[in-house]
This record gives structure tokens, C-alpha cells and sequence, in this order.
């Protein structure tokens, strides 16, 4: 009898080679989704074979194999069991980590894009800082020489530096943050944004990446939440050694669209109005919107929003508030999935933020998403700009692409 199975292993698994597959794993509230397309493109751009799962579905080298929320555990070792996967770019949340742990051991990079108030109430989840040992599980898994990528701005996750067992980098869209100051002096990793560029920075030198101006997912600098996903993602590509050169050629071709990056500030331009469909469900997305849509010309200012059943009643009086801040003209439609609420309960509430801020705003209730949909575009006025906050993307999408295309051929 001979042993056979070695020398096959030992053909696979060179002894002394590292045989793993490199994962970068992505958490936080808000950000999630984009920053972990963008690092997939990236890491496509220079010839590997990508799987990554996000909250939309899984991917293969960007072809969907399993549509839904996939950002927990069994997505994760869906994409580590694919044999053609070389490199793996997990999106993962807090309901996975909950439920059932990370589905791996340890990643090479983790990406905290922020820690903001969300999912609260659920689960034993009742404050923020919980929410942020939560995430935190994601920096703690990363292997002894690879880096946990924080974001310098948010108290909370810069904390999550204090338990890591890896390399930390650190990104802010404040040049001069003194955490960022400090890290930097001795000798640390991290990328800011300083003259209009996206910047890379150790001890103390400077790689220019791009300018913001040429990244097509800033609009021009304007998604300035966006912006701060282009840091973390540059970060994360850096310290798995690729070039500037080709990490500037992916971040310009990476083009916010229903293809690359669907649901996610995807701009339709129509004949006499805009529309953006996007994802925003939480007062952070809210707030980021908001800030978007200050430095929009385009007026009147319609949305299309809803509340989400399973959030506390702040959650959902706050979203009226930033609903009336920010649009001129509120349609309030339902989820398909009420997740416990009635929809007379989360229509008081949403109308309760409103008329706190504005009892004159003009507010309607359009039960159905894509009548929702129908009925502001049909009726948009001319010059408007029209926002939707969607929850079936798919169907939003096509809705959306159906209409434009009739007034296309019209």
C-alpha cells in the first residue's frame, strides 16, 4: 500500500504556503452594501475570481447566484465553499453574527464604516454601545497580521482598536482629526481626504489616490457618506498590497447604476424631472440623504418613504422629521412586511415627525410601493427631483426603467 492522499495534498497545499482563501469583511450600520461592491470591483479589476455576499444576494464574479438579505453566516461559507472563488468580500451584519457567528475564523481585513442607532429593541440589542460589541466581533477575527480599518470619526468604532489583536488603519474625512494626527505620527496607516483628493497616508508621507471630483459614486463630491466609503475601501485595498494605479482605475470605473450597485443612489434622468432610488431606511440614512439633497438644485423635492415595523417609535417620529426637513412634498407607502406594526400605527408615527417640524407639509398615503412609485412620476412636476426609498429594490427598479423607457419611445 502506498499514501496516495499526500502527495495530492501536498500538490494543493504546498507545506509552508498559505492555502486560505483571503476574506475582507465589511460591518457597520450604514455603507455596508457599497463599500463591499466597491472593494469586489476593485479586487475583480486585478484578475481575481471574487465572491461577496450582501444584503441584495450573492455573487459570483458579479453574477447573482442567490437573491435576499445574504450577509450572515451561511452566505459567507457559501461563497469560502465555491471552488472557483479566490478571494472572498463578505458584507456582514449584526442579525448573521446574532444568529449564528461570522462563518469563518479569522479574515485577513474587516471594514467598520460606522456605528449608528438601528435594529435597536431587538434581540437584546438595546443601546448603541451594545450594538458596537456587536461589530465589533468582525475586528476581533482578524488574523494577527492582518489590519482592522476603523473609522476615525465615530466614537464608537475607533474604540473597537482597544480589543483588536491586529494592525489598525484608520480613515476621516477630517485631515487634521487628531486621532488620525496621532496614529499617523507613530508610524500608522490611514486615508483622509484632504484638497479635494482621497489620500493614503503613513508616518508622514503622502499618496494622492484620485480626486474626489473623478470618483463617479461621490457625484461630483456631493454623497459625501459615499466619499467616506471610498476611504475605508482604498484602505482596504492598500494593505492587501495592490497598486495606486489600479486601485484609481477601478474607483473610476465603478459607476453608481441599478447594475453595479442596485438600490444604492442609483440617478435617473427623465425629460423634465430626476429620480434617485435608494435604500435609506434609518435616521442615519436619512441624514446622509439629507445632506445630499442640500446641495441638490432640483426643486420641488418629493419623497417616497416608509417606516420600518420593527424599530422603536423614536426611530420612526425621527424619520419624519428628517422626511420634512429635507422634501418639500412626503408620500408615505408600506413595506410588505409590516414586521409586527399595523399601518395606520407607523402612518401617525411618520405623520407625527412631519407636522413637528411642518404642519403645513403636503403628505399623502399610497399603500403600495410601485403605486407610490406610479403616482410621483406621473405626476411630477417639471424640474422636480424625486426620491424613493425602496424596499423591494427589484421592483422599484424595473418600475422605474418601464417608465423611463415609455417616455423614451414616446
Amino acid at each position: 500500500p502506498r499514501n496516495i492522499a499526500e502527495p495530492v495534498i501536498d500538490m494543493l497545499y504546498p507545506p509552508g504556503s498559505n492555502s486560505r482563501i483571503p476574506i475582507i469583511a465589511i460591518t457597520g450600520t450604514n455603507g455596508k452594501t457599497t463599500t463591499t461592491r466597491l472593494i469586489a470591483h476593485i479586487v475583480k479589476n486585478m484578475g481575481f475570481k471574487v465572491g461577496f455576499t450582501t444584503s441584495d444576494g450573492i455573487y459570483i464574479q458579479n453574477r447573482m447566484l442567490d437573491r435576499g438579505d445574504c450577509t450572515g453566516p451561511v452566505s459567507a461559507e457559501f461563497v469560502l465553499k465555491d471552488p472557483t472563488v479566490n478571494y472572498a468580500v463578505l458584507e456582514t451584519a449584526r442579525g448573521g453574527i446574532l444568529r449564528a457567528g461570522l462563518g469563518f475564523h479569522k479574515c485577513d481585513v474587516a471594514v467598520v464604516t460606522n456605528i449608528a442607532e438601528d435594529h435597536l429593541g431587538l434581540k437584546g440589542i438595546n443601546t448603541i454601545e451594545d450594538m458596537a460589541k456587536v461589530k465589533a466581533v468582525v475586528v476581533e477575527s482578524v488574523s494577527n497580521d492582518g489590519y482592522a480599518i476603523l473609522n476615525a470619526d465615530d466614537d464608537l468604532v475607533y474604540d473597537m482598536r482597544n480589543n483588536a489583536n491586529s494592525k489598525i488603519a484608520l480613515f476621516s474625512m477630517d485631515e487634521n482629526n487628531p486621532r488620525i494626527l496621532k496614529h499617523c505620527n507613530n508610524g500608522g496607516l490611514a486615508a483622509i481626504v484632504e484638497s479635494g483628493y482621497v489620500t493614503i497616508c503613513k508616518g508622514n508621507w503622502k499618496i494622492r489616490v484620485d480626486k474626489i471630483a473623478n470618483i463617479p459614486l461621490t457625484y461630483s463630491g456631493k454623497a459625501t457618506f459615499n466619499v467616506k466609503n471610498v476611504l475605508g475601501a482604498i484602505l482596504a485595498a492598500f494593505v492587501r498590497g495592490f497598486k495606486i494605479e489600479d486601485i484609481r482605475v477601478a474607483l473610476e470605473t465603478f459607476i453608481p447604476s441599478p447594475t453595479l450597485t442596485p438600490g444604492r443612489m442609483n440617478l435617473f434622468e427623465f425629460n423634465k424631472f430626476k429620480v434617485l432610488l435608494d435604500y435609506a431606511h434609518n435616521p442615519a440614512g436619512f441624514e446622509a440623504l439629507k445632506d445630499y439633497l442640500s446641495k441638490v438644485e432640483e426643486s420641488p423635492k418629493v419623497g417616497i418613504i416608509a417606516g420600518v415595523g420593527d424599530r422603536r417609535d423614536e426611530d420612526l417620529h425621527q424619520l419624519g422629521v428628517l422626511a420634512a426637513q429635507m422634501f418639500d412634498e412626503v408620500i408615505i407607502r408600506h413595506d410588505k412586511n409590516l414586521r409586527g406594526r399595523n399601518e395606520n400605527e407607523l402612518v401617525d408615527l411618520l405623520k407625527n415627525g412631519i407636522s413637528s417640524i411642518d404642519k403645513n407639509k403636503s403628505v399623502k398615503v399610497i399603500r403600495s410601493e410601485i403605486d407610490a412609485v406610479k403616482h410621483a412620476l406621473t405626476n411630477a412636476k417639471d424640474n422636480s427631483f424625486i426620491v424613493i426609498c425602496s424596499d423591494v429594490i427589484p421592483e422599484a427598479l424595473d418600475t422605474v426603467k418601464e417608465l423611463k423607457e415609455k417616455e423614451n419611445l414616446s
